[in-house]
């Protein structure tokens, strides 16, 4: 059972759209709420139906309903095969769930935007000129990972004696799945693997395909520290 709102007179919206920036934006959605103590929703659109996702975006909807469950969030909202301009379908959203502020992503607003054929800032502030409208700079936060790793891949943790290797295809063995990010300029697999471990997001080094601990690399707690300066 969730937890009864101290505040309905605040609502946040967090739009989320595919990419590494998805549950920084939820983090920061969960700030505000939690400040507030006030309800709290996950929206994300996307044109082509749920059936039809590859597994990327799959995944990256499965790890956003968890990340939303974990943190208390009121719901995540999927408006799958939506053929309206994105700005209609977030207004629609925000007057159903009364939100009174909306958090966009940098990325995802640039990709919403071509979608929409125009600017999305704009058109909201057109059809809901309400809310508050909170653009969050992709760079504040992935300035870290930018131009130093390759786009991510679909891969999976098995057991490997008292270490965890990363393999590219699914067997009985899987442990986790999640991301694979590796490091541009090597020939092996050396990077950051990305899953969900106990209700939390964790990014782990790799090293030549192995994983010797389930923690946190450096990476990470330095992006942490910086977003909450």
């Amino acid at each position: 059972m969730k937890k009864i709102k101290g505040r309905m007179d605040e609502s946040i919206l967090v739009c989320v759209y595919y990419g590494p920036n998805g549950e920084r934006l939820i983090q920061r959605g969960c700030k505000i709420a939690n400040m507030l103590d006030c309800p709290l929703y996950i929206l994300t659109v996307d044109p082509t139906p749920f059936s039809e996702m590859d597994a990327e975006k799959s995944h990256y909807i499965s790890k956003w309903k968890q990340i939303a469950d974990a943190h208390g969030a009121d719901s995540f909202i999927l408006m799958d095969n939506e053929k309206r301009p994105i700005s209609k379908v977030i207004a629609q959203v925000a007057r159903e769930k009364q939100v009174t502020q909306i958090i966009l992503g940098q990325t995802a607003q640039s990709r919403w935007e071509q979608l929409a054929k125009g600017s999305i800032i704009n058109s909201l502030l057109k059809e809901v000129p309400f809310v508050d409208l909170h653009i969050v700079s992709v760079s504040r936060y992935l300035r870290e990972a930018e131009g130093t790793y390759e786009k991510g891949v679909r891969a999976y943790l098995v057991q490997d004696q008292e270490n965890y290797r990363v393999i590219f295809k699914h067997t009985k063995d899987v442990l986790y799945d999640g991301i694979f990010f590796k490091e541009q300029g090597t020939d092996f697999n050396t990077g950051v693997f990305k899953f969900m471990k106990d209700n939390q997001m964790l990014h782990v080094q790799v090293t030549d395909d192995f994983v010797v601990k389930l923690e946190n690399v450096d990476m990470e707690l330095e992006l942490q520290d910086e977003e909450d300066q």
